[in-house]
């Protein structure tokens, strides 16, 4: 199998970045879904703790690079 000059080609990169899209879309959804779950719960720390979890993993999609893994 030959290996061209190039780490990653064309098609690749076009999957990481849809993939890492769709990884922090979800990430963001899953954080405003906690915090409209946090304003009806009786115990909205634990869900605010997520929501922060989720919006800080949705900004660290954008640092990743198909090198990382």
């Amino acid at each position: 199998m030959a290996k061209t000059a190039e780490p990653h080609s064309a098609e690749f990169q076009r999957g990481w970045d849809a993939a890492i899209l769709a990884a922090r879309a979800w990430h963001e959804a899953k954080a405003r879904q906690a915090m409209v779950q946090s304003r009806r719960t009786r115990f909205p720390k634990v869900l605010e703790r997520e929501a922060e979890f989720h919006t800080r993993s949705a900004e660290m999609m954008l640092t990743l690079s198909p090198d990382d893994v």
